[in-house]
């Protein structure tokens, strides 16, 4: 394939064979191809990629990439090849042999794009090749690693600054999915040069963010997967390391097939687990947070935390991990009053600084308000990201609005005890005991304390222990109660709470139904179904036995190749030639994801499959 095309549409469409750009792609790929600095901040699956590939092969030189992912770039390099392009890695899983084959090939023009690890690039040897060669540009993937102040910073990017300085001819390209507005800035100022920012929606519309009240986690996320994802590919997230080994453990007894993936795990079992999530269908990862950044799987169709995130930036980049085909997903969530006080303890019992520790306090409740939120998430959710919106009809709350209840007495009850049995004893109690007395329960605790003579003692019998645990999750999140992880998670009132107390502030609830359920519905009125089955029902029968095959086909092909199933076709491009059955090479060139090198290496066999079918139909 020559190195030089036309224009940046021609190499879209020739090359990607998409007909035209989404979003700011086109402005963002002006600007670099004329050879100036970008931030690119766009949601994940929304296109970044292309905001360095296609100036890439316009500009003179090659383009070098600064990945984090080693584990990835074989995939991300695989996936280039395919669609006809020169690519190559440099990092750690290449010998000596291999890794002067592709420095060879760059000091000699042969590549149009080269990744590279940010140790290997900083190295004497990876400085030593970079002087040699003729760059189009930097791209640095992941640029929120740069940022002190973000949830996944990284220091070696804060070297990166190097780029600049050594080869400041060459343009810089800034590319991540989420940053609040210090991170974009810390990025600007770290790594480019009044770079100009390209900020695309963070509207992800074919996600549906659901988040269930946490009775026993494990059993609803179970449950959630068997009724809506019982063969789709997916991500659970946990918190510990002995939680993902036991849940992964406890799916696949359940038939499902599960994998954990954590960073204590030796590095051969991370990399086989790798290996069969990219390149096998319907496996559900179970992992810590070390694993997905940068996940290129675009089939994952949901992706399910069993702990809340700690922040919004986090929580935004797991669920982008979901739908990257544009396809129906379903991002998951299992919230209790656990969740708030891990989190808050982690913070208080970190070695940051108290600067740090009050940034991510306030991230943490952003989260709680997204978590506790009884409007639409979507709004919520990007409202974060300073983007306005309307209401979405896709997630949990305006597809079931809650009923909001008033809580003030209840919640005065519960402040009260709080405070007398304090009053009382000289010293703070947890939950348990405190829910006790409230319900009026004699137990060898409350009559030691004699907490069953207090004036709270049986107030609240009316109500359950879920149903007071529920309150006094909502009375933390809006800080009225503090716990105190340093001292067995004992409750103190916080100076807010005088409001309540006082009747000054109202309290409001969502309205929980019997069993801690809401019943959900469609927007079609049926059971919830989505990603490969949802397409498929979307479908005629004739056209969803021919995605059915397709996807056999792919797969085959796929292994055949030694790449993951979406590095042949993704399923949005398999839908697509199936809806529109294509009876020649040149009907394949209108479909969207089919290139020319792409229509040249598989147009038969997707011919001979689409005849196959029409013969059986």
């Amino acid at each position: 394939m020559p190195k030089k095309f036309p224009s940046a549409l021609d190499a879209l469409q020739h090359v990607w064979g998409y007909p035209a750009y989404r979003s700011l792609q086109a402005q963002a790929i002006d600007h670099v191809v004329a050879g100036r600095d970008a931030l690119v901040l766009m949601p994940t699956g929304g296109g970044k990629s292309l905001c360095f590939q296609i100036p890439a092969l316009l500009r003179e030189g090659v383009g070098i990439v600064v990945s984090p992912l080693i584990a990835l770039m074989q995939d991300q390099v695989a996936a280039l090849r395919e669609l006809g392009l020169r690519a190559a890695f440099l990092n750690s899983t290449l010998d000596a042999t291999e890794a002067r084959a592709v420095q060879r090939a760059a000091r000699q023009g042969e590549l149009d794009l080269l990744y590279m690890a940010p140790e290997r690039l900083l190295s004497e040897s990876g400085q030593a090749l970079l002087d040699d060669l003729r760059i189009a540009l930097f791209a640095i993937d992941e640029a929120h690693c740069v940022s002190q102040w973000g949830h996944d910073f990284r220091p070696e990017y804060g070297q990166l600054s190097i780029l600049r300085e050594r080869w400041p001819e060459a343009p810089r390209v800034a590319l991540t999915a989420t940053a609040d507005e210090p991170t974009r800035h810390e990025i600007v100022q770290r790594l480019l040069r009044d770079g100009a920012e390209f900020v695309s929606s963070f509207d992800r519309p074919n996600i549906r963010y659901r988040v269930v009240e946490k009775r026993d986690g494990r059993a609803q996320l179970l449950q959630f997967i068997r009724s809506e994802h019982p063969h789709d590919c997916g991500v659970v997230y946990a918190l510990s390391r002995n939680t993902v080994e036991e849940v992964a453990e406890m799916l696949a007894g359940h038939g499902l097939r599960a994998l954990p993936y954590h960073a204590g795990l030796p590095a051969a079992i991370r990399a086989a687990h790798l290996r069969r999530f990219l390149d096998e269908d319907g496996i559900v990862m179970v992992a810590t947070i070390a694993f997905g950044m940068g996940i290129d799987k675009p089939d994952v169709r949901f992706v399910a935390h069993l702990d809340m995130p700690k922040s919004i930036e986090g929580y935004f980049q797991e669920t982008g991990r979901a739908g990257r085909d544009g396809l129906p997903a379903t991002a998951w969530m299992a919230y209790g009053l656990a969740d708030v006080v891990q989190q808050r303890r982690l913070i208080d019992l970190s070695d940051a600084d108290d600067a740090y520790k009050r940034l991510s306090t306030a991230k943490l409740d952003a989260m709680l308000a997204l978590a506790e939120a009884a409007d639409c998430r979507r709004v919520r959710l990007l409202g974060y990201f300073g983007e306005a919106s309307q209401p979405c009809g896709n997630c949990d709350n305006c597809l079931n609005p809650p009923q909001l209840i008033d809580a003030t007495e209840a919640a005065q009850k519960l402040l009260s005890t709080i405070y007398r049995c304090r009053q009382a004893s000289g010293t703070s109690f947890a939950a348990s005991h405190l829910i006790d007395v409230l319900r009026g329960k004699r137990t060898e605790k409350t009559e030691r304390h004699g907490h069953h003579a207090l004036s709270t003692f049986g107030i609240g019998a009316d109500l359950s222990e879920t149903d007071w645990r529920l309150l006094l999750r909502q009375l933390v999140a809006q800080r009225l109660v503090e716990v105190d992880a340093a001292h067995f998670n004992v409750l103190h009132l916080t100076d807010a709470s005088r409001a309540v107390l006082k009747g000054a502030q109202r309290i409001h609830l969502k309205h929980r139904e019997p069993g801690g359920q809401r019943r959900r519905r469609s927007t079609n009125g049926s059971t919830t179904s989505t990603g490969t089955r949802l397409t498929m029902q979307a479908m005629s029968s004739a056209d969803a036995e021919l995605f059915a095959h397709l996807r056999i086909w792919r797969a085959a092909t796929a292994k055949e190749h030694g790449v993951p199933a979406f590095v042949v076709f993704p399923d949005a491009t398999l839908q697509a030639i199936a809806l529109a059955r294509p009876d020649s090479l040149d009907a394949l060139r209108g479909i969207s994801g089919v290139g020319d090198k792409k229509r040249d290496t598989y147009g038969a066999a997707l011919l001979e499959v689409i005849a196959q079918a029409s013969e059986m139909g």
